[in-house]
């Protein structure tokens, strides 16, 4: 047996269930098992043992039986001679391993972009930094560099962009990460407070603070083996879908301003304070912090409550989409966003795309389908939009959809709503199982969030991994700008709207 087989659903995992492999035998079975489009990674990590050492993890999604499989190895007699890449056949695993190689040392034969990830404070190689990443380069007479950052013109976290450009067309854009060296996961297992690591975890990516926190509250959950109340779910499931429609009305908006729409950007901008002064009026914060806890919430929603939502998000949904048809109708927008910045379907699943970017190029990855939980299990029968160009205008217009469907959702979850008088209160010191592996998935507004844990003999959680969909999706932005225009960097950039911090852990 290759693999422990469970789902989105199921309680922690003891780690003496999950099987240790030969890396061969799990290397040749994943060779040919991800040639097939329902199979992809949403984690794979190496983890230090009692008594020195390394284990590896990986866990593995069927989205064609909403199964996950978890598998594990040693690598021992490996280490020195280097494990065969799984990049070099399935380019999709680029990420894992590079960050495998840059904490540990271990080497990947044939990998084809063995480069550094983020450059954490504890990385294997300390003579490995900024000021000496190796960055692909190219030589002629008519080819040129363009450097952009790390500094950004905008209030947001620093990357660098370096293009290779013949004249004004983009040949190669290499994309370096990781200058905060924000040590998020270590910080997550320095105390046993579970109040400070569900602040953590709102702070992933201050833009889906709502749905790292679903994925840190579900995981110590399962840990705990208690249900949660379907009250409980369906008000997450509201927050969730709040956060989806105000970041999609923001990126609508910053699509719009980049070619000079303005008059459709503050529509835009007007609507999204409409949505997250919504979620303030619930809970206190705009960006929903504080609302997600483990067990309960702070801020159960009252008749009064319900009511004020689903007002507002009528109206939102109203007005929005009036801005969407005339959108759709503008012939310089769309000559300026169709065909700009293609990702081709097939190159979005090699490199294991997710979340509504993959969508927009036809591959249909989402976990409210794919790998359901809570609501999107039991009430709400989800299906996702999918388009297949694969451009900006494509993905300008599965933000437009999405966000109609979102509106759609809370009022379909809040029309049947009846409110608790006790709903529960957040738990804090619940005993966790010991020697587990407990993981959540969430669909968040970017995609395919995934959260894994490993706890001690004590029930402490030793090992915190956490995989933001910017992970996947940085290499697509890359690809969408070969062959284009320079100054359609930014366009494509918005089209994508990745997180730096999310990347940065």
């Amino acid at each position: 047996m290759i693999y422990l087989i469970t789902d989105n659903t199921a309680s922690a995992v003891p780690i003496a269930r999950i099987p240790v492999v030969d890396y061969m035998d799990l290397y040749n079975d994943l060779c040919e098992r991800m040639k097939h489009e329902r199979y992809h990674v949403a984690h794979y990590f190496a983890a230090q043992v009692a008594g020195g050492g390394l284990r590896f993890y990986l866990l593995l999604l069927d989205d064609g039986e909403s199964k996950v499989m978890i598998s594990s190895f040693v690598p021992d007699y490996y280490s020195e001679e280097g494990l065969p890449s799984l990049t070099a056949v399935h380019p999709a695993f680029h990420p894992f391993e590079r960050e495998i190689h840059e904490l540990y040392g271990i080497r990947f034969n044939a990998h084809p972009w063995c480069k550094p990830l983020r450059f954490p404070f504890d990385r294997y190689d300390r003579n490995s930094t900024m000021h000496n990443y190796p960055f692909y380069e190219m030589s002629g007479s008519s080819l040129h560099e363009v450097n952009v950052g790390p500094i950004h013109a905008g209030i947001i976290e620093p990357g660098a962009f370096r293009f290779i450009c013949n004249g004004e067309q983009v040949l190669h854009l290499e994309i370096a990460l990781g200058y905060q060296h924000r040590g998020v996961e270590s910080e997550m297992t320095r105390s046993t407070n579970r109040l400070r690591q569900s602040v953590l975890a709102e702070a992933v990516a201050g833009d889906s603070a709502v749905a790292h926190a679903t994925a840190y509250a579900e995981l110590v959950e399962k840990l705990s083996s208690r249900s949660r109340s379907t009250h409980l779910e369906r008000e997450r499931a509201v927050a969730l879908e709040l956060e989806r429609m105000a970041m999609h009305i923001a990126d609508t908006g910053a699509l719009s301003m980049d070619i000079g729409f303005q008059l459709y950007q503050v529509a835009c901008e007007a609507l999204r304070t409409m949505t997250i002064n919504t979620t303030q009026a619930w809970c206190g914060n705009r960006f929903g912090k504080g609302l997600i806890r483990p067990f309960g919430t702070n801020f159960p929603l009252t008749a009064e409550t319900v009511e004020m939502i689903r007002r507002n998000v009528g109206e939102i949904r109203r007005r929005y989409n009036e801005v969407r048809c005339e959108m759709k109708e503008s012939p310089s927008l769309l000559a300026r966003f169709e065909q700009c910045g293609v990702v081709p379907r097939e190159e979005m699943r090699r490199i294991g795309g997710v979340g509504q970017a993959a969508r927009a190029s036809g591959l249909c990855r989402d976990i409210r389908a794919s790998h359901p939980s809570g609501v999107y299990a039991e009430d709400i029968c989800h299906e996702p939009i999918v388009k297949r160009h694969g451009d900006v205008m494509a993905r300008l217009m599965m933000r437009c959809r999405e966000m109609l469907q979102s509106a759609d959702y809370i009022e379909k979850i809040l029309s049947a709503y009846t409110p608790l008088d006790d709903m529960p209160r957040p738990d804090y010191h619940s005993p966790l199982a010991a020697e587990s592996l407990s993981f959540a998935l969430v669909e968040g507004w970017r995609g395919e969030i995934c959260h894994v844990a490993l706890t001690d003999a004590g029930g402490r959680i030793v090992k915190y991994k956490i995989k933001d969909p910017s992970l996947h999706n940085w290499f697509a932005l890359a690809l969408a700008v070969r062959g284009e225009g320079i100054s359609d960097f930014p366009i494509c950039n918005k089209s994508f709207n990745l997180s730096y911090c999310g990347h940065d852990l």
